[in-house]
């Protein structure tokens, strides 16, 4: 029998992937501790940089800024930059924001930028740590901070809603607010999800959805449908985005 405490789980080592053998090593603790300043520090200067275009639909937030309510904010992993962004500037207004961070190694920074900001982080990989990063979600709502997670990530399919932010809203009874956006120039790294990094002084576009609803009330069995209308929301607001940045 298992005599740890059930605490054990708590660990964000016991979250990491089995199947990665990246460790948090002495050596990586070390360069984390060093180089995380100069990468927040540049993050910070490349962000100013941004010539915000327009925010559509800047009202659809405004509610739960104002009066604290929880909600479930969301864009694609592509997207996190301009995305986290965005957060960052709701946190400064009051916003209770936290973050779903991958359990493996790489999660490590984001974690600690996360941080930084203000926001609180949960860690957890759908394919290891599932059922643990769901109960730590509601635990969060109900203190009331608002989840908001890359809804494709971290492994893709690039721009396909996960279902476990529908089942998250759906427990928590809180709605998902969708969120697009778009750079007029930017680099694309060569990953599973084309990550955006736009460049310097670049024109950014960014678009807040309607919250959409997900009742507790609604069936498991039909909450497909529900995955779908938020994954064609995103998918509109990031096209609104695009048409909105080019020339008239």
């Amino acid at each position: 029998m298992n005599e740890r405490p059930p605490s054990h789980f708590d660990s964000v080592e016991s979250r990491r992937s089995t199947s990665s053998r990246r460790r948090m090593t002495p050596a990586r603790r070390l360069y984390y501790f060093l180089g995380l300043p100069v990468l927040r520090g540049l993050i910070r200067l490349l962000t100013s940089t941004y010539r915000v275009e327009k925010i559509i639909g800047a009202e659809h937030i405004e509610p739960f800024i104002a009066d604290g309510a929880v909600c479930a904010p969301a864009y694609w992993h592509q997207h996190h930059v301009i995305g986290s962004t965005l957060i960052r500037s709701w946190i400064q207004r009051g916003f209770k924001a936290c973050f779903l961070v991958s359990g493996s190694v790489d999660g490590d920074v984001p974690e600690r930028v996360a941080r930084a900001w203000g926001a609180e982080v949960i860690r957890g990989s759908a394919n290891q740590s599932g059922a643990l990063a769901l109960r730590d979600q509601q635990r969060m709502m109900k203190n009331g901070y608002s989840i908001v997670t890359t809804a494709d990530g971290p492994r893709g399919p690039k721009y396909e809603f996960k279902a476990g932010t529908i089942l998250m809203a759906r427990i928590a009874g809180v709605p998902i607010v969708p969120i697009g956006c778009a750079a007029e120039r930017a680099w694309y790294l060569r990953r599973w999800d084309d990550f955006m990094i736009p460049k310097p002084f670049s024109r950014v576009a960014i678009a807040i959805g309607e919250p959409l609803p997900v009742p507790k009330s609604i069936a498991l069995d039909d909450l497909e449908p529900v995955r779908e209308n938020v994954q064609e929301a995103v998918m509109s607001l990031m096209r609104d985005c695009e048409q909105a940045l080019k020339p008239a």
